[in-house]
């Protein structure tokens, strides 16, 4: 198979190929995070950086929807890394402080552009992600 043709079928990937569980354990673990929608639709042009996205900063570019430290914020930034929605950008000299959206997070983010916010997660939604925090944490 020539190298054309190879990045030709890697470029016309479909989101449908996920398999079923693994974008629902995304969209749970967004609806869980303290996090906007205009923060992933900024992700999608641009990496973000972890300073304005934590604390005040994060509140006042409409990025969280509760008030959350730097910790915690970049905890939740790393879960979202761990379920494939994320990643950190990279320059020159390395790994940044700044996040983009993988093509899974393009894909959720297309389901969700409309609304201000994610869907509210029930305990349902929240039980499952901290279980599967767990699971993930176990093997790290």
């Amino acid at each position: 198979m020539s190298t054309e043709i190879l990045n030709q079928s890697n470029q016309n990937k479909d989101f449908a190929d996920y398999d079923a569980h693994i974008v629902q354990r995304a969209e749970i673990a967004l609806r869980c995070a303290p996090f906007t929608v205009k923060l992933f639709a900024d992700m999608a042009t641009q990496g973000v950086n972890l300073r304005a996205i934590a604390g005040n900063e994060g509140l006042k570019n409409q990025y969280l929807t509760r008030a959350s430290n730097l910790i915690i914020t970049e905890n939740a930034l790393l879960w979202l890394i761990q379920v494939g929605v994320l990643r950190r950008e990279v320059d020159g000299q390395g790994i940044t402080d700044s996040f983009r959206l993988t093509p899974m997070g393009h894909f959720l983010l297309d389901k969700w552009q409309t609304q201000p916010k994610f869907p509210i997660a029930s305990l349902s939604d929240r039980l499952q992600n901290l279980w599967a925090q767990i699971q993930i944490s176990r093997f790290l």
